[in-house]
């Protein structure tokens, strides 16, 4: 199993110093609003590619009252290795390095930690996923990729920065055929690469949550999907036949996006289609406590889903995970936890809701600036 058996943090967010030795399989944080334990499960986030799990930029992370930098580090259990990640002091030229190193060893980015660690996350910011934008649930559907394919937030990048080229060259040279030519091969390169990547992820994932799923479990099924004109490209296709599409649609767009001030077609117009599977209706459509449900058994699939394709356990991230479950899906998320063989850390406020946890989880008490053991 992939555990963090020791967590250091100095000038993280509301973390002037913190040694945290740990030992459970599940941890749990137990404080009041505001006291801190977000930070920490935002801090093991950021040993995973792409943004941590608040999206939030580096500097905002460092200590009000320090002096801008910061850093994180942890330990991995089996000596896996000592992984650290944060921003330097301020350079010659007024900039603050971004550092992360592997035991000692300077590290291109975080991208070089998905060789040790693998995360999966569920923050309340994803309660209204379904019902949301379908921004929301790409980005989601992004982090799911990202567990597995670590590349995929390179890719993306790059797919983002030649969109803003495209859309730049439409409104201000817009008779630059050439130039619109190259960033369009380039786009449609990046964006089907982007759009494949997806596609394999949904696809993986269905099977996974077909083999395992419990007609009988408070956490029902979904039932996953891709929508979007890019992804039929990529579902009937050849990679090399729906990059030459995807560059005609572009093409024959170009009136319409210089229009718009936008690229209209491709993986970033896409959506995540879910359906409550044994009601067979829109996830959207659910009560509140249905979504919930539906959201927790998806993320639980995902996490073994990351375990069986990457050969390493993630650590699972939970952030006040249990407040609205009755304790009969209280019951049953604790012994999924147990069964998934991961790490788990969670938070809470009440302490009660964490009173019949499994043998050898931990619990910890946050206070501002502290944590102490409970057990």
């Amino acid at each position: 199993m992939t555990a963090v058996t020791r967590l250091i943090l100095q000038d993280f967010r509301s973390y002037e110093a913190l040694d945290l030795p740990v030992e459970g399989q599940i941890v749990a944080l137990i404080g009041e609003n505001g006291a801190g334990k977000t930070n920490i499960l935002e801090a093991l986030s950021l040993f995973a590619p792409g943004r941590g799990l608040r999206r939030a930029e580096l500097p905002g992370m460092a200590r009000q009252g320090g002096d801008g930098s910061f850093a994180a580090s942890i330990t991995l259990a089996d000596e896996a290795g000592r992984l650290g990640i944060g921003l330097g002091p301020l350079d010659a030229e007024g900039r603050r390095p971004r550092i992360a190193r592997i035991d000692g060893t300077t590290a291109g980015s975080a991208l070089a930690f998905s060789e040790y660690l693998r995360l999966v996350w569920l923050t309340p910011d994803l309660d209204g996923l379904f019902r949301g934008a379908a921004g929301d649930r790409r980005r989601f559907l992004d982090r799911l990729v990202l567990a597995i394919d670590p590349a995929h937030a390179t890719r993306s990048n790059a797919l983002e920065r030649a969109l803003r080229s495209r859309n730049r060259i439409l409104e201000e040279s817009p008779n630059q055929g050439q130039w619109l030519d190259a960033v369009e091969r380039e786009v449609a390169e990046l964006g089907i690469a982007v759009a494949a990547a997806r596609a394999e992820t949904v696809a993986r994932l269905s099977a996974i949550i077909a083999e395992t799923r419990d007609e009988a479990s408070p956490f029902p099924f979904a039932d996953i999907a891709l929508s979007g004109e890019i992804d039929a490209l990529v579902a009937r296709l050849p990679a090399v036949d729906a990059e030459d599409a995807y560059r005609d649609l572009l093409r024959q767009g170009r009136h319409r996006d210089r229009a718009a001030g936008r690229t209209l077609a491709g993986p970033q117009a896409s959506d995540l289609e879910v359906r409550h599977g044994p009601k067979d209706i829109p996830a959207g459509q659910g009560s509140t406590g249905e979504q919930k449900a539906l959201l927790i058994g998806l993320v639980l699939a995902h996490a073994r889903l990351v375990a069986a394709m990457s050969g390493i356990a993630p650590l699972v991230l939970l952030d006040e995970i249990a407040a609205h479950l009755d304790p009969r899906r209280r019951a049953a998320l604790y012994d999924g936890l147990t069964g998934l063989g991961c790490q788990v850390w969670m938070t809470g406020a009440d302490a009660a809701l964490f009173g019949d946890l499994p043998a050898g989880a931990q619990r910890f008490s946050v206070t501002p600036g502290r944590i102490d053991p409970l057990d």
